[in-house]
């Protein structure tokens, strides 16, 4: 504890009411240069065992975490983003219904329909930005990639496919990264529903050429938003059923992210709800791979159960998938 609030290794935390390793991967990453260089000073393999103590059983988090900045990234700092299902509300082809083949998918401002509609979801702002790396080209930034993104409403809903709202197609788009491999979208904070931790889906194509054909998919996954954002914001007008599907839920038990807790997918997260929340997570992809990820079942999905969760008020169901 210094004057000033807590420290770690002397550096302010810049979340002080959270634990060290969720400080985000900004901090992480001054800590992981803080290790290379006592690596460098220590030297050999009595360097490498200064540093295995140093490990996640000292409190800290472990150094393979994606890098932030695409010019410093190489092959050995990226561990590849976790593919993931694509749930029962895709709209990509894979069950049936398919958004992406529909002049206006491609938009930085995904909270509006585009097409015949032009109804809003309404919520706390949220911009979300990806940065997608390959990690066989040494971590550089994929530059021209294209990223659809989707996600539920305030309410737990999910456009085209739940009772209401199965011609409205909001939060859903498209973007292309630019030469830092980054995509931005401006969006509204997703509810969080039985089942399932807060997140939002996204699909990389190798170029906007590529979306209409989902088995050119190279990476399926999902971002993760932090435990204290998601609190804060439920605490909001509009958000009053997600408080107690919150309070059941951790990302350990989540069906998705329960695998190592959303590791590698859990955004870095800043903002209130007055101002409006920021997320960023980099999204390392390994192009000499096939992707494993998998489609939902054949007109939708997502019933009550394991894998599914409850799904929103008058999507289809039948066989839960792995995830909504």
């Amino acid at each position: 504890m210094t004057p000033d609030g807590p420290a770690y290794q002397g550096r302010l935390l810049p979340h002080p009411d959270e634990e060290v390793v969720d400080q985000g991967l900004g901090f992480d990453l001054g800590t992981l240069h803080s290790r290379r260089r006592a690596l460098a000073f220590l030297g050999g393999i009595g360097g490498m065992a200064a540093l295995a103590a140093c490990g996640t059983g000292a409190g800290t988090k472990s150094t393979e975490q994606p890098a932030t900045s695409p010019s410093a990234s190489t092959s050995s700092d990226l561990t590849e983003i976790p593919d993931e299902t694509n749930g029962p509300y895709p709209a990509d082809g894979t069950n049936g219904v398919n958004v992406l083949d529909k002049d206006g998918i491609v938009r930085q401002d995904i909270r509006s329909s585009f097409g015949d509609s032009t109804a809003t979801a309404q919520g706390i702002p949220l911009t979300f930005e990806l940065t997608v790396l390959d990690i066989v080209n040494d971590g550089r930034p994929m530059t021209g990639a294209a990223v659809y993104a989707w996600q539920c409403d305030q309410d737990g809903n999910y456009s085209l496919y739940s009772e209401g709202i199965e011609d409205e197609n909001y939060l859903r788009g498209v973007q292309v990264a630019d030469d830092e491999g980054r995509v931005k979208f401006i969006s509204v904070f997703p509810a969080c529903y039985p089942g399932r931790w807060p997140h939002v889906h996204f699909e990389v194509y190798p170029d906007l050429g590529s979306i209409t054909d989902a088995d050119k998919r190279l990476s399926t996954s999902q971002l993760a938003l932090p435990k204290k954002a998601c609190e804060t914001v439920y605490a909001t007008e509009g958000y009053e059923t997600s408080v107690d599907n919150l309070a059941q839920l951790t990302l350990k038990t989540d069906n998705v992210f329960g695998d190592d807790g959303g590791l590698h997918q859990l955004a870095a997260t800043t903002g209130s709800p007055k101002a409006g929340y920021t997320a960023k997570l980099t999204v390392p992809i390994d192009t000499s791979t096939e992707p494993t990820a998998g489609n939902a079942p054949e007109g939708g999905g997502g019933g009550p159960g394991p894998g599914g969760g409850q799904p929103p008020s008058g999507a289809p169901t039948g066989e839960p998938p792995s995830g909504g």
